[in-house]
């Protein structure tokens, strides 16, 4: 993740397959303000694609998509539309 990006909220869906990913992490993100960022933790491999294509469909941005260990990714969306 860039250095630069400050993380607003972090939710953790492992063990969450999709859509459920998507929707939880929409939910979330609606609570927040614009330009705030969330970051999603998965473990579910098509979410790592599925997610971020989801979100750039609502006119979200997405900061970082990236492998954080063996088996986990992280998805971080900032905030530019309600």
């Amino acid at each position: 993740m860039p250095a630069d990006v400050t993380v607003d909220k972090e939710i953790n869906l492992k063990g969450e397959v999709c859509p459920y990913t998507f929707v939880r992490s929409k939910l979330v993100l609606e609570e927040m303000d614009i330009g705030q960022v969330l970051r999603v933790i998965v473990d579910h491999e098509p979410a790592v694609n599925n997610v971020p294509r989801s979100m750039e469909n609502e006119g979200q941005s997405i900061v970082n998509v990236g492998k954080i260990n063996d088996d986990d990714w992280e998805i971080v969306i900032r905030k530019e539309t309600e």
